[in-house]
C-alpha cells in the first residue's frame, strides 16, 4: 500500500501565494527576451528559447522544492483542469498540485510554456484559488 503524499502546509501555501502580486505586477513580463530562431555559424537553424525574468525561475524553484510536485499526475488531465476557468475556481489542493506539476514540467516540452501560462492568467487564477484555500486552513 502506497502512502498518500502530504498536502502543503499553510506556510507553504502562503509562500507560493506571495508570488501572485509579484508575477502580476503592472509591467511585469515573464520572458525578457527570446534567443535563437536564426541560423548559427554552421548554417544550422537554432531553435528559439526564452530567457525568463529571474522571478519566474524563483517561482518554479519554489514549486519544485516546496513539495508541490505530483509524481502521479497525468498531463492530459492537468491540461484539462487548467483549460477550464470554472474548474480552477473549485480546485482542491491535490488538483492544484497536479496543475502546478503540469506548469513546471511543460517547459521541458515547449519552450516558453511558463511565460505563456503566466501571461494568459492561468497561474493568476490558480494562485487566487490557492489563496482562497489557504485562508480556510487552521
Amino acid at each position: 500500500m502506497t502512502e498518500e503524499p502530504r498536502l502543503p502546509t499553510p506556510r507553504e501555501i502562503a509562500e507560493l501565494v506571495a508570488f501572485l502580486p509579484r508575477l502580476y505586477a503592472p509591467g511585469f513580463v515573464p520572458i525578457t527576451q527570446w534567443h535563437g530562431g536564426d541560423r548559427g555559424p554552421d548554417g544550422a537553424i537554432r531553435m528559439p528559447w526564452p530567457e525568463y525574468d529571474p522571478l519566474v525561475e524563483e517561482f518554479t524553484r519554489a514549486i519544485a522544492s516546496g513539495g508541490w510536485l505530483d509524481y502521479a499526475y497525468r498531463p492530459e488531465e492537468a491540461y484539462q483542469m487548467f483549460a477550464d476557468e470554472d474548474f480552477i475556481k473549485t480546485a482542491s489542493l491535490p488538483q492544484i498540485r497536479s496543475m502546478l506539476t503540469y506548469f513546471v514540467r511543460g517547459e521541458r516540452f515547449s519552450d516558453g510554456h511558463w511565460g505563456a501560462m503566466i501571461a494568459s492568467g492561468q497561474i493568476r487564477r490558480l494562485l487566487e484559488r490557492l489563496a482562497e484555500l489557504g485562508s480556510t486552513l487552521p
